[in-house]
């Protein structure tokens, strides 16, 4: 009896195996899978699942929150490397955190799955055309409470490069795109319920599930791949950029091996300045500047005499610029910030970005825990300015590693004034898995939502240049020492729409998910 009534409180095995596969759909639209085009068409088992429980919102809350847990943990799977690796867990007990957070987060969707349901049962059929305003506040609301939108839906596109992306993205970022995207699903949907006649929509249905292949073939198959060759040059060239990857191992070195890993870095480094030198592409009367990605180094320039001498050295003796990641202490809080330093040619500190950003238990712990849980790398002082980097004549916004996840902080770089952003980060406490290439995505669409090239510079990869338009060019191997060549030219100034009015698309879809409930609740107190 009680486990017939068990089952009773449970959606449908069937409702549950559409949610699982839903779920797989998208999982397999992500990197390291790539295949971007199921996104399209991902969603309609969940929303036929949904739609066959909805008389039930727990159980459209459970359905919900299922594909909540099997997408974050098939996407972001990667997260049980660094405690394996470096924190010495159990690959069980890592596990079974991974699952413990996806459960968590999945708690968004499956409140994605109780609205729809709700929905469903209040105005039938036509309501899962409501799913696409839903999804985007549950990501916007999934932003405002975890603190990222990692893989939202709109990331599955990333490396599709098909020019009808840029006007969403341009317009509405990955908000807006990502709402196109559950609209698409829903039509599906919609049709196959409202036309139960299946030999009269069958045409209509293929026709729209093909849609997605033909975008495909559409952009270009040979876009898809990473370029080999440096950009074109603009006419409004402002400096050169040697941007280094120098493979820091993650642990396991002292000062001996800390002093190599240093002189590998000027190494890297004067290999691409005798390149400028050797090149009659590349214009020597404009400033250089030398990147040095974020790594597990901790230079602290401030605090480090040692390491100032070092570095202006270096500086003097090429006349560069250099960029480098620092640990710069906070007077104010005896802590330190992970900033950004720009060096002039003398060695001497004239600009400062510290990370506004930070990675949860990697960089920070949040109050509530704070004391319980300990940070998995250190605990910093969260930043506060947007501070520009002027280079040459052109202007440079600074993301720290985890940063170019956020769209808001690449907006405002282009609203001040960044001709250029550029990206310092490392992926390598996370190993060769899947998130490298995700991280990648992050990038891509921070270039195409403020129409201004990301310069990445990482530790073990993916380097790379990424044009206005999201196409990477001249990307180094990941896990191998490389060095890149780039150059930066001065914008033209324009704004994209998204950069002037920001997350539009996201309040839309809160606005419309209020009235949606406001109407919901209205009918039903008319009908009682």
């Amino acid at each position: 009896m009680k486990i017939s009534r068990l089952k009773r409180g449970f959606p449908a095995p069937l409702n549950i195996a559409l949610a699982i596969i839903s779920a797989l759909l998208l999982v397999f639209s992500f990197p390291d899978f790539e295949l971007w085009f199921l996104a399209w068409i991902g969603l309609v088992p969940l929303f036929l699942a949904i739609d066959n429980e909805k008389s039930s919102l727990p159980k459209s809350f459970f359905l919900g929150w299922l594909w909540g847990v099997f997408f974050f943990f098939g996407t972001c799977s990667w997260l049980t490397y660094a405690p394996i690796n470096y924190a010495g867990f159990p690959a069980a007990l890592a596990y079974f955190l991974m699952f413990g957070l996806s459960a968590t987060v999945g708690i968004l969707t499956g409140i994605f799955g109780t609205l729809l349901g709700f929905c469903l049962r209040n105005f039938r059929s036509y309501a899962i055309f409501s799913a696409p305003f839903l999804w985007t506040a549950i990501e916007y609301l999934r932003f405002w409470t975890i603190g990222n939108t990692w893989n939202s839906i709109a990331y599955s596109q990333a490396f599709a490069y098909a020019d009808i992306y840029y006007f969403p993205i341009r317009t509405g970022g990955i908000y807006f795109l990502g709402t196109l995207i559950l609209f698409w699903n829903a039509l599906i949907y919609f049709l196959f319920v409202k036309f139960g006649d299946k030999r009269k929509i069958f045409a209509s249905l293929s026709f729209l599930f093909l849609v997605p292949f033909l975008l495909a073939w559409a952009a270009n198959p040979a876009k898809t791949e990473i370029k080999t060759s440096v950009p074109d040059k603009s006419d409004a060239l402002a400096a050169n950029v040697v941007a280094i990857q120098p493979n820091v191992p993650m642990s396991g070195f002292g000062m001996e091996k800390y002093y190599e890993l240093r002189r590998k870095h000027i190494e890297l480094a004067e290999k691409g300045l005798a390149q400028i030198k050797e090149s009659k592409d590349l214009n020597e009367q404009i400033p250089t500047l030398v990147i040095f990605p974020e790594n597990p180094m901790n230079f602290m320039y401030s605090d480090d005499v040692e390491f100032q001498d070092f570095i202006r050295k270096f500086a003097v003796k090429h006349n560069s610029l250099v960029l480098i990641n620092s640990l710069e202490p906070d007077s104010a809080t005896k802590g330190y910030y992970n900033s950004a330093v720009l060096l002039d040619k003398k060695g001497d500190k004239i600009a400062q970005y510290d990370k506004m950003y930070l990675v949860p238990f990697g960089e920070t712990v949040p109050p509530l825990v704070k004391g319980i849980i300990p940070s998995l790398v250190s605990s910093f002082v969260t930043g506060s300015e947007y501070d520009i980097f002027e280079i040459g004549k052109a202007k440079a916004g600074i993301m720290i590693c985890f940063e170019s996840n956020f769209p808001t902080l690449s907006r405002e770089f282009a609203r001040n004034g960044a001709d250029v952003l550029i990206e310092m980060t490392n992926d390598g406490y996370l190993g060769n898995t899947a998130v490298l290439r995700q991280h990648l995505a992050s990038a891509v669409f921070r270039a195409v939502e403020t129409n201004r090239p990301v310069l990445r510079t990482t530790n073990v990869g993916v380097t790379g240049y990424i044009n206005q338009r999201g196409e990477i060019f001249d990307a180094a191997e990941n896990y191998a020492e490389a060095t890149r060549v780039w150059t930066i030219s001065k914008s033209d100034g324009s704004r994209t729409f998204y950069v002037a009015y920001g997350d539009w698309a996201a309040w839309v879809g809160i606005i419309v998910t209020l009235a949606l409930l406001f109407l919901s609740f209205r009918k039903k107190r008319s009908e009682a």
